[in-house]
């Protein structure tokens, strides 16, 4: 049962919208866990958990396991650890020793074999508590804007991964970089794409989320892309990913 940890340094580049999305397609398939890491909590209010009663604070500080924190959602087969803004202190409170490094992933130890993915969403930054997503993660996505300063981003992105796989967890590996909010009628992303594939090659993901009002506004109702708009291209777009995902990872 893999973890993956959906991560990027850099905010506003889709990373939650993947992180629910793909775990929300995911669970049309098998069972799946989805862990809020990120203080701002978006991932949990986007899939309709507003005011959680137990959190993955709670779980990290010790004060509860995993097991008694988890949360059913409204879509069938997945459920949520959720965030909350006192997660914003966990991240003060959690310094640089291994032991807290791993915090995360030795929380975990008692629902995994529950689930068949495990699916993060880490902040965008690259404190303590995305140190806790890349240790307790086999796997990563790394969603990338098609943007001007995409490919500057990436490289950044690599280095934190090697650091990482050499200090705190050596079984990290890339799962895919995924091309997001591509707007098929710019020059811009086309470019960008090109040149992204150009350098990572068979790492970048067929599938390409489009930039779309109906994946914007989901969020704002407190479902997926599946619930929300499930005929609509970012909803194909996010299938056509789990495809790809469960693919890989059977591939080993």
């Amino acid at each position: 049962m893999p973890i993956i940890g959906v991560i990027n340094q850099k905010g506003g580049v889709g990373k939650t919208t993947t992180a629910v999305n793909l775990a929300a397609a995911l669970a049309e398939r098998r069972r799946v866990l989805l862990v809020d890491l990120d203080p701002q909590a978006n991932a949990s209010s986007g899939v309709g958990v507003v005011s959680p009663t137990t959190t993955i604070y709670e779980v990290l500080a010790g004060e509860t396991s995993a097991r008694h924190a988890v949360i059913r959602t409204d879509c069938e087969n997945l459920d949520l650890l959720a965030a909350s803004d006192d997660l914003a202190g966990a991240a003060v409170e959690l310094d640089s020793s291994r032991d807290n490094l791993t915090l995360l992933s030795r929380s975990l130890i008692g629902v995994r074999p529950t689930y068949d993915f495990v699916v993060v969403d880490a902040p965008p930054s690259m404190g303590a508590l995305t140190l806790n997503a890349l240790g307790a993660a086999d796997q990563l996505i790394v969603p990338l804007q098609t943007e001007y300063y995409a490919l500057e981003g990436i490289a950044s992105m690599m280095e934190t991964v090697e650091r990482v796989r050499g200090s705190l967890n050596r079984d990290l590996r890339i799962l895919g970089i995924l091309l997001t909010m591509f707007d098929v009628r710019t020059r811009l992303s086309q470019e960008v794409e090109e040149n992204v594939r150009r350098h990572f090659g068979e790492l970048v993901f067929r599938t390409v989320i489009p930039r779309t009002v109906r994946l914007a506004e989901a969020p704002s109702h407190g479902q997926s892309i599946f619930a929300y708009a499930p005929t609509s291209q970012g909803a194909l777009a996010y299938q056509a990913l789990a495809e790809e995902v469960l693919e890989r990872v059977s591939q080993g």
